[in-house]
């Protein structure tokens, strides 16, 4: 066994016990908050909507610790259980040059690794959201999606993936260096392209009708300095409850979009003040430093892989019999997430920052009581635990605990 191997065990062992710990604390957290929501919760949210939404979150904490240990299962088999092994063997007569080959290999790993995760994601749709109230899809709907998606991918992925293993092979030692560049102008075409080209294949579009709220909407994009596209409702109703608003694309083409949901369920104000809050992720620049945090983690990514495709010990301590290109490219996929864990806090601390600094700025440009009662309401209609483990939350949240942004909104509303 090397050190490799070593690490990699001690490193998923620590990722599963952690997670299911933090899951067990979490259960715990949800049973301390009892029949009654927290004081500031008491006159929108019942006891009934407190409880259920504490049934919700313990159902999706048991089937999450099903899926880690299923998922952490499959990692092992694919890995050191010699399944990229079998698979690779099975597929190197068929086709005929090391491209092709690992397009083959690595389509087929995704299709297996995402078949194995299927039935948790159709337990979680048709079981658990629809228990309580949020799924709309139909079976034929799912099917459908996930039919789009996996031609979409492939439409997409596979030539990039193509063009990564051929620059692997073909483009020497500064090869990863040329793959990143590919790989950064991949994902800003691909930002560019969603708003008009992809999202509509899932979803339907219509520009927000005229109207108080579309005038009030447009004075705050305008006071805010944003440049959009447009303001567009989202059919988000088809597939499920739960309401949502966000922005999308670059440039020219940045679309501001709020979910039907989200239109029926809030008032102008409350709207105006969600808006606000996506604004203040634009204008603090926030959505521009995650992008290039986003470039600097690919570049580092790719740095260590051109380094670890070269090093015999990468293959051998994760399990591959034969080195070449894909496979070390398929290992580097499946370990980042091992070996990436324990920075976890940091990510979600950042993340949070960024929200509270967003609702600081919404604040300023809109009404700190609307934006504290819209956040109320889709607590309350979305089953959100108003009661967190704080170890829980800061390994999982990438918003801050309902309790502490309204108390920070409540306190920005106070004279």
């Amino acid at each position: 066994m090397t050190a490799l191997t070593v690490a990699f065990l001690a490193f998923l062992a620590f990722m599963v016990g952690m997670r299911l710990y933090l899951a067990r604390r979490q259960v715990s957290a949800l049973e301390r908050g009892g029949d009654a929501p927290p004081a500031p919760f008491r006159e929108a949210v019942s006891a009934e909507e407190h409880r259920r939404a504490g049934r919700y979150a313990r159902d999706r904490l048991a089937l999450g610790r099903l899926e880690l240990i299923a998922d952490a299962l499959a990692l092992l088999l694919v890995t050191l259980g010699g399944g990229f092994n079998w698979l690779d063997a099975r597929l190197a007569g068929v086709f005929p040059g090391p491209v092709s080959h690992g397009v083959a290999v690595l389509a087929c790993l995704s299709l297996a690794l995402g078949a194995w995760s299927l039935p948790f994601a159709v337990w979680s749709t048709f079981r658990i959201e629809a228990k309580y109230g949020f799924n709309r899809q139909t079976p034929a709907l799912y099917v459908l999606d996930l039919l789009r998606s996996l031609a979409l991918g492939a439409a997409l992925g596979l030539p990039l993936l193509a063009l990564v293993l051929w620059l692997m092979q073909s483009a020497g030692g500064l090869w990863w260096l040329y793959a990143w560049g590919a790989w950064v102008a991949f994902g800003l075409l691909l930002t560019a392209l969603y708003p008009r080209f992809l999202a509509p294949l899932f979803n339907r579009f219509q520009p927000l009708a005229d109207g108080e709220l579309r005038d009030r909407l447009e004075r705050l994009v305008a006071a805010c300095g944003f440049a959009a596209d447009g303001l567009y409702v989202m059919d988000g109703s088809r597939r499920s409850s739960h309401g949502n608003a966000y922005f999308t694309g670059i440039g020219r083409h940045k679309r501001i979009v709020l979910f039907d949901t989200l239109v029926d369920r809030l008032e102008p104000a409350e709207l105006e003040a969600v808006l606000a809050h996506e604004l203040g992720h634009f204008r603090l620049h926030h959505v521009r430093v995650r992008l290039a945090m986003g470039m600097l983690g690919s570049f580092i990514g790719f740095a260590v892989l051109g380094y670890a495709c070269r090093w015999p010990g990468f293959y051998t301590g994760l399990g591959v019999a034969s080195p070449s290109m894909h496979a070390a490219l398929a290992l580097f996929m499946l370990a980042v997430p091992v070996f990436t864990f324990p920075i976890a806090p940091l990510s979600a601390w950042w993340s949070r920052r960024d929200e509270f600094a967003a609702d600081r700025y919404a604040v300023a440009h809109a009404s700190a009581t609307a934006l504290s009662t819209a956040l109320v309401k889709l607590y309350r209609d979305n089953a959100s635990s108003l009661t967190t483990d704080p170890l829980y939350s800061a390994w999982h949240d990438s918003h801050p605990p309902a309790l502490q942004r309204i108390a920070a909104l409540n306190s920005a509303g106070t004279p």
